[in-house]
């Protein structure tokens, strides 16, 4: 069977390795890091440690990481990463895992369209949106 999956690619101003580690202690997984360095020996000094390319793979969510190699630093991106679903102790424990050290932009509450739902920044930048919604009974 032919399948097709889409998975976020976060770049980072080089805290990737930090940023995936702080991931991996939420979510669980397998983290997997490859740095410049361990691909070309001919990189300069200043990048040797830096994350060429990390993938957290096997827990609650599947995702990629890498340091800019550009010296341009990132500026805030237009994507926001959703976690939803019906679990509501499972997500409001993802919820305030992810906001320590970052910024609650909309606390976790009720909202008109009957879920519980909120947004954050996670202290390497990154936007979170968390909808939790009522179990549909059969």
């Amino acid at each position: 069977m032919k399948t097709v999956n889409l998975n976020a690619y976060l770049y980072f101003n080089g805290d990737c390795r930090e940023a995936m580690e702080f991931y991996q202690g939420i979510f669980g997984g397998e983290l997997e890091v490859i740095t410049f360095g361990e691909v070309d020996n001919s990189c300069p000094d200043a990048m040797k440690d830096s994350v060429m390319h990390a993938n957290l793979m096997g827990g609650d969510v599947e995702f990629f990481g890498s340091d800019n190699p550009s010296p341009d630093p990132l500026g805030t991106g237009k994507i926001t990463l959703t976690l939803h679903g019906t679990d509501e102790q499972k997500l409001r424990g993802l919820f305030d895992a992810l906001s320590s050290g970052g910024k609650i932009t909309m606390p976790l509450e009720k909202q008109v369209w009957g879920d519980i739902y909120g947004a954050l920044r996670d202290r390497y930048d990154v936007s979170w949106d968390v909808n939790i919604s009522e179990e549909i009974k059969p």
